[in-house]
């Protein structure tokens, strides 16, 4: 793979933002060029260059802060150099940013130039100046310190078993043991480990959902959701969409994660499913054991994806050999799981808390997908055009969730593992849609009822998961516990309101994928050149490049679900005659 780091010319080799003093120059040396009278396009797209390199740089330099501090949040020093770049350096960075967007809708010929991707520049810079306000920056400044509070609150969860001590994600693999009665006592550990903090982060969220509507208010929106759609840049959908989403979700796959979970009671033999009994497995099976660590784990992964292209392998070594992986779960590192471009050196890092489950080789396709997107947006000129709309990110790593069934040869050697490991992976991927509209749901609530009462939270959560849950699951004397479900998803913590383009991006592969199976070769090439898009054209277009719909109709959605449905239904027909 050629060399990836982006070779400076505005910037100096050697220059590092620890300091708002040594940043400050290029800023003002962006300001103060001006437009020349001769060969107006060519100094403004070298003005461009430079500016995105500038943005390159500081995007890394905090991606890497992010990177230390989730790795090790119980670091000190760690969170010492986070905090500082976000409170230090940021709020002095914001109106130098608009600045900047302004003096560059100043140029004179602006309506006259042309690239790919630069109509959707000016108008997310449009976007950002309709959006700044100088007494925001504070309250955002404030809410990313919060932010990073959920990681250090949550990250040294831990339980207590049989003696020993598990992370949150080591006791999963409790949770599927034949045993009933240790999945009841492990699950009831996890729940207890989760309300000791409840009050600390019902407490986060009631600060952070103070400050995000005062910041609404002052860019002139009447309340949060407003003001953040327009902020995620949501151009092409809207709440709208988002409301339809959610209907789809009842009307198709809320029945089928029903179905699912009959099929789960009855291969169990149990009466009754309740929440310790969702993971668990049939007598005589033992959990998928896809890999033996994080070294094996890679090396399985590069393989998976030089079968379904080499240049997607290649990008999983390289990134192996410039050291950009941390997969193993321990105390202390931040939960969940991530990709973090980096914008400047090319190859991004994958974070995640691997403990050797079938969920973690879910989780490194997901984050692989997302690490190839990385790549093959890296040669795109601006660093604008680099930064893609989430729900293309996430069709890029939920595509790549079910393109690598075809590979999964490489880490099962038995056809039945095979068969288990599909079928687990086709059920998460269309499972997890009705948490996806619920938690979709719960935000659009909590945004537009501003100053509600914790007793009130309480009450709209309930009321969803009634809708969006499975009827099949008992959660009689759990619903107490219930009202602690929403405090594990990070994103209504760190990311608010970007959590439904999973929903949409997950619609989309389940759509990928089907046409692979009827032409694999012609699939995978144009799910490869929809991600080398960037975001230099709209959602519907890349979508519409990588072969699906972003917005289907109920018969497009009706025919997937029964496809989905029959995949399935062959995985276990599989299963029963071995």
């Amino acid at each position: 793979m050629e060399e990836l780091t982006r070779k400076r010319s505005f910037i100096a080799a050697d220059f590092q933002p620890t300091s708002f003093e040594v940043v400050k120059p290029y800023y003002q040396a962006l300001l103060n060029v001006e437009w020349p009278t001769m060969d107006q396009h060519f100094a403004f797209a070298g003005w461009l260059a430079n500016r995105s390199e500038l943005e390159s740089c500081l995007d890394e330099h905090q991606a890497w802060l992010y990177v230390a501090l989730s790795c090790d949040t119980e670091n000190k020093d760690k969170r010492k150099a986070y905090e500082f770049y976000i409170q230090e350096i940021y709020p002095k960075i914001a109106p130098l940013d608009d600045a900047l967007n302004r003096k560059m809708l100043s140029y004179p010929l602006l309506d006259s130039y042309r690239e790919p991707g630069f109509d959707r520049l000016v108008r997310s810079v449009q976007n950002a100046l309709d959006l700044y306000r100088e007494e925001n920056i504070p309250l955002q400044t404030e809410l990313k310190g919060l932010e990073s509070q959920y990681a250090a609150k949550t990250g040294s969860l831990c339980i207590v078993y049989d003696g020993q001590e598990y992370t949150l994600p080591q006791a999963q693999k409790f949770l599927k043991s034949h045993d009933r009665s240790q999945r009841e006592v492990v699950y009831h550990l996890i729940m207890e480990a989760r309300a000791g903090i409840s009050e600390k982060l019902q407490a986060l969220m009631d600060r952070m959902l103070e400050l995000r509507h005062q910041v609404a208010l002052n860019a002139g929106f009447a309340d949060y959701r407003d003001y953040r759609f327009r902020e995620l840049q949501r151009f092409e959908y809207g709440i709208e969409e988002c409301l339809s989403f959610h209907r789809l979700v009842r009307e198709y796959m809320v029945p089928l994660k029903e179905h699912l979970d009959r099929n789960q009671a009855q291969i169990n033999g149990l009466d009754r499913l309740r929440p310790w009994d969702l993971k668990a497995l049939p007598a005589g099976l033992k959990p998928l054991k896809p890999f033996e660590g994080a070294s094996d784990l890679i090396q399985k992964s590069v393989a998976a994806f030089n079968q379904l292209n080499p240049y997607f392998g290649n990008c999983l070594a390289t990134m192996e050999r410039m050291g950009r992986f941390d997969l193993e779960s321990r105390k202390g590192k931040a939960p969940g799981g991530y990709n973090y471009p980096m914008m400047e050196s090319g190859a991004p890092f994958v974070f995640m808390n691997s403990t050797g489950s079938m969920e973690d080789l879910e989780t490194m396709m997901h984050e692989g997908g997302h690490a190839v997107h990385s790549f093959l947006v890296h040669p795109l000129r601006l660093n604008a055009y680099r930064q893609t709309p989430s729900e293309t990110a996430e069709l890029a790593s939920m595509s790549m969730e079910l393109l690598s069934m075809k590979a999964y040869d490489h880490f099962f050697e038995q056809e039945e593992d095979l068969h288990r490991a599909c079928l687990e992976q086709i059920q998460r991927a269309v499972g997890v849609l009705p948490w996806i509209a619920c938690i979709d749901a719960f935000q659009h609530w909590l945004y537009t009822h501003p100053g509600h009462s914790r007793s009130e939270r309480h009450e709209a959560w309930q009321s969803l998961i009634q809708e969006y849950n499975s009827a099949v699951v008992d959660w009689s004397g759990l619903e107490e516990w219930m009202d602690y479900a929403w405090q594990g998803q990070l994103h209504l913590f760190e990311m608010p309101f970007y959590y439904i383009e999973y929903g949409f991006a997950q619609i989309g592969a389940l759509g990928v994928w089907r046409n692979s199976a009827k032409d694999e070769s012609n699939a995978l090439t144009a799910y490869r050149d929809a991600l080398t898009l960037g975001n230099t054209v709209s959602i519907k277009e890349v979508y519409h490049t990588a072969g699906v719909p972003f917005d289907p109709d109920n018969s497009y959605l009706q025919a997937l679900t029964s496809w989905t449905l029959n995949q399935m239904q062959s995985h276990e027909n599989h299963l029963h005659r071995s």
